[in-house]
């Protein structure tokens, strides 16, 4: 490994400081942020391209109060469970905003400094540390209106005063890009009259202004606050929308971009093994700016995943899952991809922006919503709306296909996490796709949010007994997928960073090929995406002759490299020339 550069934390910072506030001190500011990280400026840069992560590595996405038991906090409930049935598949937990909220199912935050008391305290949260990577969210580009920051705002008092994006509403703001279709602004009065302030999710949400170095500071030490408390991941929701300048569509401004190399310098000299992840659900090539030259995000979100690999799945053809495959640069070294193909939001459709035409697109919304899923909208400037992100829980979007449901269901779930399992980067699961939780339409009902439909909470007792029970779909679901877990972490072929390629094969199948960093494990996976047999030679795959070739999942030699298989639906294949270890 590099040595750590001789650059000073102070001169790292200086330049951020320089671009984010020109007209401020920018010695005081620096100052004023290793004293709020509370850091020696003497520490030198850890080395930008160290990978933090191995193929052991995986993340469960949670809400802290999925699984529940009578009498105690539900995060002590979601320990148990997960020391119980995830200790030997998974290392890390993302668990949704754990702190006090008033909407957006916690991503409307009235105080980041506690954990809400109906889930537990920061004890329960160092406690889960002590066995898994905890990732936490940092809803940093607004708060709840009920945040006494807010309070303050209206009141004209420190602190709050000067913490929230103010405009005017004669201005023209179409160009702003949006999410929602509410409108921008909120008219709210303060000590100093009716001011707008401006909401880019919802009025429950108001924007930070981080133009504001008073701000900054605030959440500087609010991620000092989660380090101390156990927390090493850190995933910045919406981090996009930071930062704001007149006649542009405040998203992903060279400011946003500033900001998110000011928390990676400050948080990587805090904790050298800390992760930051941007949660950024944009086109393909936006995302990707959030790696920066290795100085911003350590993991982005691979957004384009989950829509793509679910069209191939709808219809049986993997030519778009393949050229998008083919377009994505190698993460480099200090960087990687979390994929993912289900979360607490629905399945965006932005990221297939320029992947799929507006058909391909709304044949497969149209399958979904036979399947019980529902749509999100999103204003476009204009005025016009277009369809966000589909509403489903993944298990029921793998009933069937754009031609209606089948049998299929848990072989088409179960392919969907083979290919997703063994990409480049780290995989990400939900909960309730490892529980095969299906569609909460009782809780959309209740709540009148679309994105309900795949926030289901569980009983342990009746989760246990599920799980338990070999003929439930719960238990059939968990099972494949632990095994499929278990054996992906031994892999050196699939560490995060390990060689990817694509492969062509007919498009009903999609293939590619993985290759350990020291090079002597390759894996070939071959997935059948369709609800037909599919053959194919294994010599199309380039087999070397003088090997041994084993297929990792059922755990069985291959058959000579001259021979042809035939796939049965959605069976997929790991094909190693490394025998599985028992």
């Amino acid at each position: 490994m590099a040595e750590p550069s001789p650059w000073r934390l102070r001169d790292r910072l200086h330049d951020h400081i320089r671009l984010l506030y020109p007209d401020q001190d920018t010695g005081a500011l620096v100052e004023a942020c290793i004293a709020a990280m509370r850091l020696d400026p003497e520490t030198p840069t850890p080395e930008s391209r160290r990978n933090l992560w191995s193929e052991a590595d995986s993340v469960v996405i949670t809400y802290g109060d999925t699984v529940t038991s009578p009498d105690e906090h539900p995060l002590d409930s979601l320990a148990a469970f997960m020391r119980h049935r995830l200790r030997d598949t998974v290392s890390s937990v993302h668990i949704l905003p754990f702190y006090p909220w008033t909407s957006d199912d916690g991503f409307a935050v009235s105080d980041y400094g506690v954990v809400h008391p109906e889930l537990g305290d920061w004890d329960d949260i160092r406690q889960i540390s002590q066995d898994f990577r905890v990732m936490g969210d940092c809803v940093i580009n607004h708060c709840s209106a009920s945040h006494q920051w807010f309070k303050n705002y209206q009141a004209g008092l420190a602190p709050g005063d000067g913490y929230f994006v103010e405009a005017d509403p004669e201005k023209d703001l179409s160009a702003v890009a949006r999410p929602r279709t509410s409108p921008l602004l909120r008219p709210v009065e303060t000590k100093n009259g009716t001011r707008h302030v401006w909401c880019t999710f919802g009025h429950d949400q108001i924007d930070l202004d981080f133009a504001n170095p008073e701000l900054m500071l605030e959440i500087i030490r609010l991620f000092r606050h989660y380090l101390d408390r156990g927390v090493t991941a850190f995933r910045l929701d919406a981090v996009g929308y930071v930062w704001k300048e007149d006649g542009t569509s405040c998203l992903n401004l060279a400011g946003a971009h500033e900001v998110v190399r000011l928390i990676r310098t400050l948080v990587e000299h805090a904790a050298p093994d800390a992760w930051i992840i941007t949660e950024t659900n944009v086109p393909i090539f936006e995302n990707l700016a959030y790696f920066g030259n290795a100085n911003e995000a350590h993991l982005i979100y691979n957004f384009s995943l989950p829509p793509l690999l679910l069209h191939a799945l709808c219809t049986g053809n993997s030519r778009h899952l393949r050229a998008w495959m083919m377009s994505m640069p190698p993460a480099r070294d200090g960087t990687t991809y979390f994929n993912f193909l289900a979360s607490h939001d629905g399945i965006g459709l932005r990221p297939v922006e320029g992947l799929l035409d507006d058909n391909e697109r709304d044949a497969m919304v149209t399958a979904m919503q036979s399947f019980g899923g529902l749509v999100s909208w999103r204003t476009v400037a204009g005025g016009e709306q277009k369809p966000y992100e589909i509403n489903i829980a993944l298990w029921d979007a793998c009933r069937g296909t754009v031609d209606g449901e089948d049998q299929w269901q848990l072989e088409r779930f179960i392919c969907a996490h083979a290919v997703m399992l063994a990409l480049e980067g780290i995989p990400g699961i939900y909960i309730h796709s490892l529980l095969g939780t299906g569609n909460d339409l009782a809780s959309v009902e209740k709540t009148g949010r679309s994105r309900s439909i795949n926030r289901a909470r569980w009983d342990r007792q009746t989760l246990e007994s599920a799980l338990d029970d070999p003929e439930s779909s719960h238990a059939q679901a968990f099972a494949r997928m632990s095994h499929l877990l278990a054996v992906r972490r031994l892999q050196p072929a699939f560490h995060p960073n390990a060689t990817q390629f694509t492969l062509q094969l007919r498009d009903g199948l999609f293939a590619f090929w993985r290759q350990s960093r020291s090079r002597d494990q390759c894996i070939f996976c071959v997935n059948n995406l369709t609800p037909e047999p599919q053959r194919f030679a294994l010599a199309d795959l380039n087999l070397m002759r003088n090997e041994q070739w084993y297929d990792l999942i059922s755990d069985q030699a291959m058959p000579d490299v001259w021979s042809e298989l035939e796939l049965s639906p959605y069976q997929c294949l790991w094909i190693t020339n490394r025998p599985r270890d028992n």
